[in-house]
């Protein structure tokens, strides 16, 4: 679809995996503040896992189990109302283990959001199994918040570009931009050792195939400022050696840092990339990853996702 057939992607509702752990509970109030830019609901979503469960735990411990995820989000539901008195939060307690519960609960135009580190539930390794679960498998945008909650705000959103492909999920980062009134600035890696073992012609022109890179990153900007002309987009070239380690060093001046996720899969299921697995354990600021198939605008309204569950 050429760009100027293109329309702004809507931002959809606002999904927070809630388990108890002081990193979950920053995340939750992250994404209340991304709720009330965006004009949509927060839902805060607790995965007690009771099916699993079922299996070997007694009814009454259950029971346990049920009651606290009901208590944790009460609470953390009244702490969200007290910051933002008008932001509408439904909660939900989920039957499923933790992936599963919020891919189900945000489906394909929802953005999950969760902590950096795990507890109960949510635990695991150092972002969490479910972090990366969720980031690789969601069919919607998912955001791991990083970085200190009182940091200074830069007023820009950093997305890591590499090509033309890019564009669909570029302009969901655009669209978070515009919410936040921020600059967008496209950040395109340029490693000189991938080229290392392509043909010869091309070694012999790095200074061209630069170039060529500027040129395409220009275009790339160029599309975006078509669908929002309002929207201050700057775009640079970075050379160097480590793509991870030069968008980590964005991260530290920047509000947000987005990257787009391909089909990539290892084994029987999909898996993050290099780049994205050591921006979502090393950034400093939240990261957004976005798989390419979340580009078609979210619908105008959505429904609540059912309340509590069982």
């Amino acid at each position: 679809m050429d760009s100027e057939d293109r329309v702004k992607p809507r931002l959809g509702d606002v999904f927070a995996g809630v388990d108890g752990s002081p990193s979950a509970r920053a995340a939750a109030l992250w994404a209340a503040a991304e709720a009330v830019r965006r004009e949509r609901p927060l839902h805060l979503v607790h995965a007690a896992d009771t099916d699993r469960r079922s299996l070997y735990t007694d009814a009454d411990t259950l029971q346990d189990v049920r009651e606290a995820g009901r208590d944790l989000l009460v609470e953390l539901a009244e702490a969200v109302g007290a910051e933002h008195p008008g932001l509408v939060v439904t909660r939900e307690l989920s039957r499923q283990e933790p992936v599963a519960a919020l891919r189900a609960a945000a489906g394909r135009h929802g953005t999950v959001v969760v902590g950096h580190r795990g507890l109960g539930g949510f635990a695991a390794l150092m972002l969490g199994s479910v972090g990366l679960g969720v980031a690789a498998r969601a069919e919607g945008p998912v955001v791991v918040v990083r970085g200190a909650g009182d940091r200074p705000r830069h007023a820009s959103v950093t997305a890591a570009v590499h090509d033309a492909e890019d564009l669909d999920w570029l302009l969901l980062a655009a669209a978070e931009a515009e919410a936040r009134k921020a600059v967008l600035r496209l950040v395109s890696v340029w490693n000189v050792f991938t080229h290392v073992g392509d043909v010869a012609t091309m070694l012999d022109d790095l200074d061209g195939t630069a170039r060529k890179r500027v040129h395409a990153l220009k275009d790339l900007a160029d599309q975006v400022r078509e669908v929002y002309p309002d929207l201050v987009v700057r775009h640079h070239v970075e050379p160097g050696t480590s793509t991870p380690g030069i968008l980590v060093q964005a991260s530290d001046h920047t509000d947000l840092i987005v990257m787009g996720r391909g089909g990539r899969r290892l084994g029987v299921g999909p898996a993050l990339g290099r780049v994205a697995h050591s921006l979502i354990h090393h950034a400093d600021c939240p990261v957004q990853i976005v798989p390419h198939t979340a580009a078609p605008p979210a619908p105008p309204h959505s429904l609540p996702t059912g309340g509590e569950g069982p």
